[in-house]
C-alpha cells in the first residue's frame, strides 16, 4: 500500500526503553493495561509527523528519546519533499524519519538522511497520516476542512461545477481589481498621462536619429584637433607629392623606368614594373583624397557649435528618459512606441471604466450563477453525507445521533461580493457556501457544533463514521485512532471493530483500544507490557498469546479458562463477520 508506515522505533520515550514495532497493512491494534504506555507510542508517530516536543518525554536515565519510522513513499508530492530537502527513498522504496528530543530540550528531525525543520516532516504527515484521538479531531473543527470533506465525498457531481465557478470567480476577482486600480489612482494616471505626452512631445521635436549620438560623438572630436589633423595631412600629401625633394610619386617613377629599360631582358622585371604602375595608381588615389579632405579640413565655427548644442540636446533628452529605463538615445524610438500606447490606454478612463465595469458585471453574473449550481450540487451532497454517516453511527452505540451536514450561505466579507437571488453574498474561490458538520444526539434536540455536541469519544466515532463513509475517498494512507471506542461497550464495541475492519481494507489503520471486541477484528495485535521499575516494552501476539491478552481485556484474567473460552468465541465471530463481509462483496461484485 504506497504511504503506509512500515515500522516505528521508540528509544528513552516515556516508560518506553527500547521497542522495534512493524506495521503491516490492514488494522493494527495496540492494548495493554492501563498506564503501561499505549499512548507513547502514539505520541512517537505523532512526533515523527511535525509534533511538538516536550523535554518530559525523555525517559529518566536517557540523555534524549529518539523515534524513527520508515514508510513507504506516498508519491509525487513525497518525491517533491524529498527533491527540496536533497533526501531519497531506501532501495524498498521506503522513506526513514527520526526525530530525537534531548533532555534540555532541544529537538532534531530528520528526514531520509537529511536534517529538515519540524514542518517538513508535518508535510509528510499530512500526505501520510489522519490521527483521530479525543482531542484530535481538528478536521471535525475547521470549516475549511469540513467543506473540503463534503466536496471530496460528492467527487464528479461536484468538479465540473466548482471548474466552471472558479473560472467566472478568478475573472471577475481580476477584473474587479482592475477596475479599482483605474477608479482609484485616476489622478496618478492622469499626471502619468500628462507626463507622457510632454516626454513623447519632446521627443518628436529633437527627432534623433538612429546612431545619430555616436556620429556626432566622432565628429566633435575630429573638430576639436582640427589643426593636429591639417598638419599631417599637409605632411603626408608633401611626401607623396614631393616638394623640395622627390616625393613617392617621384620615386616610384624613377624605380618603374628604370625597371622598364630592362624589361625585354628579364621577364619577371617586367612584372615588378607592372605592379609599381598598380602601386602609382593607389598613391595618386591617396595623394587625391588627401587634397580633397584638405579642402574641408577648415573648422567652420558654426559647424562646431551645431555640434555641441545638438550633443547637448540629445544628452539632455537621455537623462529625462533616464527614470523611464533609457539608458541610450538609440533606445528611445522603442520607448516612443511603448509610451504612444500606453498613453491611448490611460488617456480614456472613462471609456475604459465602462468597459471594465461592463466586463465585470458579467463575469460577476456568470460566477453567481456557477455558485448557486455549486451550492445546489453541494446541498444534494450534504442530505447524502449525512444519511450515510447518520447510518453509520447507528452501530457505533449512537443509535439515535444523526449529523447533519449544513451548507449555508458564507457570513462576513469575502475576496468577492456577488449578488444571489437579489441578495449580496460574500464569495470565495470555493463559492458562497459554509460547511458545517453537526450533531444531534437525540431526535428531539437541536443539531449543534460537533465541538460542543459530542464528547470526545462519540466525535471519535464521528470521525470513524466518516472514514469509514469516506473509505476509498481520501488520499491519506494511514489512520490513527486513539481510543475511538471510549465509552462504548457489548454489541456496539463489536460494530466499532467491525468499522475498522472495512476501513482497513482500503488504508493502513492503527488503534489503541481498552475493548477486547476491537483487538478481535486486528491483522496484528501489539501489546504493551510494563516491565521492571516503571518500564515497557511492545510485543506482537498471535496464537495463545494473542488469546491471553483478548482474555485479559474481557476478564482481566488472562489464565482464567472461561474468560479464554469467551476470548476464542469472539475471535471466531470477528473471523465470520469479516467472512460474511468479503463473501458479501464477491456477491455482489457477480
Amino acid at each position: 500500500m504506497t504511504g503506509r508506515w512500515a515500522s516505528l522505533t521508540l528509544r528513552g520515550l516515556g516508560v518506553i526503553d527500547e521497542a522495534e514495532i512493524e506495521l503491516g497493512p490492514g488494522l493494527t491494534v495496540i492494548t495493554g493495561e492501563t498506564g503501561a504506555g499505549k499512548t507513547m507510542v502514539i505520541s512517537g508517530l505523532g512526533l515523527l509527523l511535525g509534533g511538538r516536543t516536550d523535554p518530559a518525554m525523555v525517559r529518566h536515565g536517557y540523555d534524549a528519546a529518539v523515534v524513527e519510522g520508515r514508510f513507504h513513499a506516498a508519491g509525487a508530492q513525497v518525491d517533491e519533499i524529498l527533491i527540496d530537502t536533497g533526501g531519497h527513498r531506501d532501495e524498498d522504496d521506503t522513506v526513514l524519519v527520526s526525530r530525537t528530543i534531548s533532555a534540555e530540550g532541544r529537538s532534531r528531525a530528520h528526514l531520509a538522511g537529511r536534517s529538515v525543520p519540524a514542518a517538513t516532516l508535518a508535510r509528510i504527515g499530512e500526505l501520510t497520516v489522519a490521527v483521530h484521538g479525543q482531542d484530535d479531531q481538528h478536521r471535525l473543527r475547521l470549516p475549511a476542512q469540513q467543506r473540503q470533506a463534503l466536496d471530496r465525498f460528492a467527487g464528479p457531481a461536484i468538479e465540473d461545477h466548482h471548474a466552471t465557478y472558479r473560472a467566472a470567480f478568478t475573472e471577475a476577482l481580476d477584473l474587479a481589481a482592475r477596475l479599482d486600480e483605474v477608479v482609484g489612482h485616476a489622478r496618478e494616471r492622469a499626471r502619468e498621462a500628462e507626463d507622457l505626452r510632454e516626454l513623447i512631445a519632446l521627443v518628436q521635436r529633437v527627432a534623433p536619429g538612429e546612431g545619430e549620438e555616436a556620429a556626432l560623438r566622432a565628429e566633435s572630436v575630429r573638430l576639436s584637433h582640427s589643426g593636429d589633423i591639417a598638419q599631417a595631412v599637409h605632411g603626408a600629401h608633401e611626401a607623396l607629392e614631393g616638394g623640395d625633394a622627390p616625393g613617392v610619386r617621384d620615386l616610384l617613377a624613377t624605380a618603374s623606368a628604370a625597371l622598364g629599360r630592362a624589361r625585354e631582358h628579364d621577364p619577371l622585371l617586367g612584372e615588378l614594373a607592372e605592379r609599381i604602375s598598380r602601386t602609382q595608381a593607389d598613391v595618386d588615389d591617396i595623394a587625391l583624397s588627401l587634397t580633397g579632405h584638405l579642402q574641408v579640413l577648415d573648422a567652420d565655427p558654426a559647424r562646431v557649435a551645431y555640434v555641441e548644442e545638438r550633443r547637448a540636446t540629445l544628452a539632455t533628452l537621455r537623462r529625462r528618459l533616464a527614470h523611464e529605463g533609457v539608458d541610450a538615445v538609440e533606445d528611445i524610438a522603442t520607448w516612443a512606441a511603448n509610451a504612444a500606447l500606453r498613453l491611448e490606454e490611460i488617456s480614456d478612463d472613462a471609456s475604459l471604466v465602462e468597459s471594465l465595469r461592463a466586463a465585470c458585471d458579467d463575469a460577476r453574473a456568470r460566477a453567481a450563477t456557477a455558485a448557486v449550481h455549486l451550492s445546489a450540487a453541494r446541498t444534494l451532497a450534504a442530505q447524502a453525507l449525512a444519511d450515510a454517516v447518520t447510518q453509520e453511527l447507528g452501530a457505533l452505540a449512537m443509535a439515535r445521533a444523526r449529523l447533519v451536514v449544513q451548507v449555508r450561505a458564507k457570513e462576513g466579507h469575502g475576496p468577492l461580493t456577488l449578488d444571489v437571488d437579489g441578495a449580496p453574498r460574500a464569495a470565495d474561490r470555493h463559492g458562497i457556501d459554509e460547511v458545517e458538520f453537526l450533531l444531534a444526539a437525540r431526535p428531539d434536540s437541536p443539531a449543534r457544533p460537533l465541538a460542543k455536541a459530542a464528547s470526545g469519544g462519540e466525535r471519535s466515532r464521528v470521525m470513524l463514521a466518516l472514514e469509514v463513509v469516506f473509505a476509498g475517498l481520501d488520499p491519506v494512507p494511514t489512520f490513527v485512532f486513539d481510543e475511538v471506542d471510549a465509552g462504548v461497550g457489548g454489541k456496539a464495541a463489536v460494530e466499532v471493530g467491525h468499522r475498522l475492519a472495512i476501513l482497513a481494507r482500503s488504508a493502513q489503520v492503527i488503534v489503541v483500544t481498552h475493548l477486547a471486541q476491537v483487538a478481535a477484528f486486528a491483522d496484528r495485535h501489539l501489546v504493551v507490557r510494563p516491565g521492571p521499575v516503571t518500564s515497557a516494552g511492545v510485543l506482537e501476539v498471535t496464537g495463545e498469546d494473542r488469546l491471553r491478552e483478548i482474555a485479559r481485556m474481557l476478564a482481566g484474567l488472562e489464565d482464567s479458562p472461561t474468560a479464554a473460552a469467551h476470548a476464542e468465541e469472539l475471535l471466531t465471530l470477528a473471523a465470520t463477520r469479516l467472512s460474511a463481509g468479503r463473501s458479501g462483496r464477491s456477491s455482489r461484485r457477480r
